[in-house]
């Protein structure tokens, strides 16, 4: 009774966040299309939600607008190639003064072929790095630190769609898009078993044994998982008279690799032909190469106008397989393009309605009473990303500051913050909770906050409505209990104040500092300003990154502000010479962010 109980309330939680992402999204209009006998029939309605994942990550989600949450619905992860913006990669109607790269790949429409073609509830995720290169991304960020921020891109996707219990992930990727596959695939031990297709669209330059290993342990798992690869001979390609590939390098030898590798893994591959290509297989995985006789460039076509990605989704399905292969160089989907799409700004993902059966606070601090450093940590980190926190904080409230700039105008900025510090549980039972940096910057990661600087403590001080007076523990101050009794005290002290205005003076603020730069692996604290507005804190990064205590809170800030008016990242704001002072006191910040070694 139980078990269905709770499987019930995890199923309405679901539903009620697919309706939620449908009606905060942007919906394009449901044009006619053409059928094989030329008649118009209406399409239906998509929408589309623009996520700011990461600085400099956004992912466009588009999503039927008749999803239904309780049938299967599927993932598509698809990594853009280098060079290409979504609009871009999603493809439209060509006209007059519209660039060539709208007609060159075409996703968007065929994923409505796909869709047409008994996957209904194809849902597409364009990923999209800043820079338009994956490659460069992750070179830039550091691989170790971009795969993990990659695997955590993939599950904030996840969640934003609500997670339906009838989920299917696919991963895939055109071009330099490969890169952020293959940060996917080396950031963890093990593939997970949700992932079922992983499909390379002339992406696999960088393919090792490493990949192999994962991946052959990926289909074992699963007969249901799919893993295709599409490449074409392109090692004596030119352009402007100038090799395309080195004499190592390309996705014909990566391919080459894959296949050697497989076979000394004990793997006999079948071979034959596909129209143009020749084929390798074994049940789940099919490798096409295209031999590319008259050493034509065919990295783009092969996925546009050879209906590559199309047919890479369908491949698997019993009735896809029983027929013709899509693989060809006639458009499958000329019908299924569409006129200019208009993307709506990227917002931050919304964090989840809390469970009707989530834990209270105290009975949350009950199971982690007595739990070592590392399990209590992933026990809040999973509560906070799920949603497990008090009503009155998704309140957020406006904050101001000011300056005169070094130019002599006076700025202005707005950011919105968390009325009161991070904390698990319900309004009646909840525990203002302390936490590593790292558990406060994934959350804030996932939901599009960030953590405050010195200044922006000072200010959210001032701001606040509702000024505690700090109260220091001095015994067992790392103790989940004595979280706990600190966060009574500060209970009793505001006792007939009103929820969700802004509070200052209970806590210290864990922050971003110079500070940092100085003492790497570190956490910064600041602030639990007296009623006069003197901190008890100064700016102290003496405590190793594991390290919390009664007294640390963590204050979510929304990274999207506006300055004297207009929107401006966190990021840019400190980024900017004369504006920085809006949020910084300490000059140029060099560490705007909590990365893990």
């Amino acid at each position: 009774m139980r078990a269905t109980l709770r499987r019930t309330i995890a199923l309405q939680r679901r539903l009620a966040w697919c309706l939620t992402l449908l009606l905060t999204a942007c919906a394009t209009s449901g044009a006619p299309r053409a059928t094989e006998h030329g008649a118009p029939v209406p399409r239906p309605a998509e929408h589309i939600r623009v996520l700011d994942v990461y600085p400099g990550v956004t992912a466009s989600i588009v999503t039927p607008a008749d999803l239904d949450a309780t049938k299967p619905v599927e993932l598509i992860l698809y990594a853009l190639p280098n060079g290409n913006s979504t609009l871009e990669t999603m493809g439209r109607t060509m006209s007059d003064g519209v660039g060539w790269r709208f007609d060159i790949q075409h996703i968007a429409a065929q994923t409505r072929a796909l869709r047409d073609r008994g996957v209904p509830q194809a849902v597409v995720a364009y990923i999209e790095a800043d820079g338009k290169s994956w490659p460069a991304w992750r070179a830039k960020l550091g691989y170790p630190r971009a795969n993990r921020r990659i695997i955590e891109i993939v599950d904030q996707l996840r969640t934003t769609i609500g997670d339906p219990p009838r989920l299917s992930v696919t991963l895939t990727g055109h071009s330099g898009g490969g890169s952020f596959m293959f940060g996917f695939i080396e950031g963890q031990d093990a593939l997970p078993g949700w992932l079922t297709r992983i499909v390379f669209l002339d992406a696999n330059y960088n393919y090792s044994a490493v990949h192999g290993e994962k991946l052959r342990a990926w289909l074992r798992a699963d007969t249901s998982h799919r893993l295709g690869t599409l490449a074409y001979d392109d090692r004596e390609i030119t352009l402007d008279g100038k090799k395309v590939v080195s004499e190592t390098g390309g996705t014909w030898r990566a391919t080459q690799r894959l296949l050697d590798d497989f076979s000394a893994a004990g793997v006999t591959w079948r071979r034959d032909t596909l129209n143009a290509f020749v084929r390798y297989r074994v049940p789940q995985v099919e490798v096409l190469l295209h031999p590319n006789p008259e050493n034509k460039i065919l990295h783009t076509a092969m996925i546009g106008e050879m209906n590559g990605y199309l047919h890479a989704l369908l491949h698997g399905r019993r009735a896809y397989d029983r027929g013709p292969s899509l693989l060809r160089t006639e458009r499958a989907y000329a019908a299924y393009v569409e006129g200019a799409v208009a993307l709506p700004p990227p917002a931050p993902p919304a964090i989840p309605p809390r469970a009707a059966d989530a834990l209270s606070g105290s009975a949350f601090i009950a199971t982690i009473a007595h739990a070592n450093k590392e399990p209590r940590e992933a026990a809040t980190l999973r509560e906070i990303l799920a949603g497990n926190i008090p009503s009155f904080l998704r309140s957020l409230q406006t904050v101001e500051a000011r300056i005169t700039g070094a130019d002599g105008a006076i700025h202005t900025v707005q950011y919105a913050v968390m009325p009161d510090y991070l904390a698990i549980g319900s309004d009646s039972d909840f525990v203002r909770m302390p936490m590593t940096p790292y558990t406060a910057q994934a959350f804030c990661d996932f939901y599009g906050f960030v953590l405050p600087t010195r200044k922006m403590s000072d200010d959210i001080w001032t701001a606040a409505r509702v000024r505690g007076e700090p109260r220091p523990l001095t015994r067992d101050r790392d103790s989940t209990l004595t979280f706990l009794e600190h966060h009574r005290i500060i209970e009793a002290q505001l006792a007939g104040t009103r929820r969700g205005d802004v509070v200052a003076g209970i806590k210290k603020d864990v922050v971003v500092s110079n500070a940092l730069r100085v003492r790497a692996e570190r956490v910064a604290i600041y602030g639990w300003h007296y009623l006069n507005g003197q901190p008890i804190q100064p700016v102290y990064a003496g405590h190793v990154d594991w390290y919390i205590d009664y007294s640390h809170g963590i204050r979510p800030v929304r990274r999207l502000m506006r300055v004297d008016g207009a929107p401006m990242t966190f990021e840019a704001i400190l980024a900017d010479s004369t504006k920085r002072a809006l949020l910084s006191d300490e000059g140029t910040l060099g560490v705007t962010r909590y990365e893990r070694p």
